[in-house]
């Protein structure tokens, strides 16, 4: 029986689109892909293939998830299968000087950029922000990893000579311009099938990226889900949202084969936007959806159940 197959390496973060899949009456399997066999010399099975693997899966024990699903979906694209956020999705989720190249290409502003390896070459680069604050990230990142803010290089050198400082997982390094808002929240797009969703406003008085997975376990700044306060909480759908913006997502998304992402921004004090933040493993947050009245998994759902149908068409649950 043809079904949707979920690719990915944390259950936690999928329970929603399968509970939608089952409300839906849609066929799926999970491949759960932090180890596993590829046998070269067969086909893969029939069926749509849907990868929501993580940028941020070594923080959960699963180190090589991401280097063995590029291969998984190198073996379905050689074998002709329907895969969406397929290897090229994957390419930018792990590397966030790709998104930037891209973003760049199709006119969108980003940050600016310096990437580094090595110690004595992280700092010499941050020479180039001396005067104005910055912010350091991981180039592999995904739960705000390695985002901090410095005033000086100073402060940088002390950062990276102390406890605190973690060597990126790919061993990359990001500097970037610090964007100040004059309000602290960023603002994220969602897109399912290539159409943009809604977008939700994420208070960033706590922390400089928050991730909106309910299950999200990052823990200090970054992504106090559930701890919002009544009168003003952390995500919030943006009603009517409507942006020029938009138009130049959809180009990057589609020009890179990528039909469900999470894209982010920053509106500086002159209004001008810096996007900085490609997710192809979006996630949705229940309380903001629940206020607003809309749901991302839903809407994905409803995408692979229609894709899955106009491929082998109609399937469902065997009851």
């Amino acid at each position: 029986m043809s079904k949707v197959y979920i690719i990915h390496e944390n259950t936690e973060w999928t329970i929603h689109l399968t509970n939608r899949l089952q409300e839906l009456g849609v066929p799926f399997e999970e491949w759960h892909l932090d180890e596993g066999v590829l046998d070269l010399s067969k086909e893969p099975p029939e069926g749509i293939f849907y990868s929501r693997m993580s940028a941020s899966s070594h923080t959960r024990g699963h180190r090589f998830a991401p280097e063995y699903t590029a291969q998984v979906l190198a073996w379905l694209e050689n074998h002709g299968r329907i895969v969406y956020n397929g290897t090229r999705a994957l390419e930018l989720e792990v590397s966030k000087v790709k998104q930037y190249l891209e973003l760049t290409k199709h006119g969108v502003r980003t940050p600016r950029t310096i990437a580094s390896v090595g110690i004595k070459q992280l700092l010499e680069a941050a020479k180039e922000f001396e005067g104005r604050p910055f912010i350091t990230k991981h180039n592999r990142a995904g739960k705000g990893l390695g985002v901090q803010l410095f005033q000086s290089v100073e402060a940088l050198k002390a950062y990276v000579e102390g406890p605190a400082f973690e060597v990126p997982i790919d061993g990359v390094t990001l500097l970037q311009d610090y964007i100040q808002s004059p309000e602290s929240y960023i603002t994220r797009c969602e897109f399912v099938g290539g159409e943009f969703v809604y977008a939700v406003k994420v208070d960033t008085s706590e922390g400089f990226e928050l991730c909106p997975a309910d299950a999200c376990q990052i823990g200090d700044l970054f992504c106090p889900v559930g701890e919002e306060a009544e009168e003003k909480p952390k995500f919030q759908i943006i009603e009517g949202f409507n942006d020029p913006i938009i138009e130049k997502y959809k180009k990057v998304l589609e020009a890179n084969n990528i039909h469900v992402a999470g894209i982010e921004f920053i509106r500086d004090e002159q209004g001008v936007i810096f996007t900085y933040d490609i997710n192809t493993n979006t996630n949705y947050n229940s309380d903001a959806e629940t206020r607003a009245g809309k749901f991302g998994m839903l809407q994905l759902a409803k995408f692979l159940k229609d894709e899955l149908h106009a491929e082998y068409g109609a399937v469902t649950f065997e009851r």
